[in-house]
């Protein structure tokens, strides 16, 4: 009986939903965190009529008859919506107001994105993630320094103690994807490039698409708990519908062994 493979595809699809859903709960908290929602699609239809073959009495037949076979797990995609910024106080925390990514270098050389500004500073006075990971290009503050100030161009600029000018020492970039649903998640709120995202495209914030930078602000997570829990509580009643299939295609089964009864 079809009506049984095709529940059972369809709990296994909600268990799929549900499965992301709760990592966007888990990650409500996370700076910088996009949410990410399931995509599925239908599988192969048995086709007993195809439409516009000819009938028994040399007509048309002006539609035709498919069983479907259920559903399979398409892709799950991030949904790169602005977050809330959140004023931290710290100086060296950044958000991005807009699209684009900081780009950090990882310890095997490769670089990796991410949209979490929470930086800070490590021994040698470079701008780091929490993880250590250097932002590109290198933004080294003096140890002198009384004052950090980062406009929202990326123009990096400090005041020396026992100096009241300015000077700039750098100038952070952004970097942006035509296709940024295509990067490749590793942890760490990083990501990757891939064939699907396209090449990365870096300029000052604020420039070609580029979002603008604040200081002393992160980006939380763009999840709405409420939304999440609304699809939890939808999807927990698919789950249940298809289960609810997988007990009447067996009651008739059963129903069917007992004709001889």
């Amino acid at each position: 009986m079809r009506a049984l493979f095709t529940s059972a595809s369809g709990m296994l699809a909600q268990q799929t939903n549900l499965d992301v859903i709760a990592n966007n709960l888990a990650n409500v908290n996370t700076t910088g965190f996009k949410r990410t929602s399931a995509h599925f699609q239908d599988l192969l239809y048995q086709s007993l009529r195809t439409p516009g073959s000819l009938s028994g009495n040399g007509g048309q037949l002006p539609s035709g008859s498919q069983v479907g076979l259920g559903v399979s797990g398409g892709t799950t995609g991030a949904i790169f919506v602005q977050g809330t910024i959140q004023n931290t106080g710290q100086e060296t925390d950044l958000a991005i107001k807009g699209d684009g990514f900081f780009k950090v270098l990882l310890p095997d050389g490769t670089t990796a994105f991410t949209r979490d500004g929470s930086f800070t500073l490590d021994s040698t006075g470079k701008l780091v993630t929490q993880e250590g990971y250097p932002v590109q290009p290198e933004i080294v503050i003096p140890q002198d320094k009384a004052q950090l100030t980062i406009s929202s161009d990326g123009t990096v600029s400090v005041t020396r103690a026992g100096q009241t000018n300015s000077e700039q020492i750098g100038k952070i970039q952004l970097t942006r994807f035509t296709n940024p649903g295509g990067l490749l998640r590793i942890g760490g709120n990083l990501y990757q490039q891939t064939a699907a995202s396209g090449e990365p495209q870096e300029s000052e914030p604020g420039q070609n698409g580029n979002g603008s930078l604040l200081q002393k602000s992160v980006e939380a997570a763009n999840v709405e708990v409420v939304e999440e829990m609304i699809r939890m509580i939808t999807i927990q009643r698919a789950y249940e519908t298809n289960s609810k299939a997988v007990q009447s295609a067996d009651e008739m089964l059963q129903g069917a062994n007992n004709l001889k009864r």
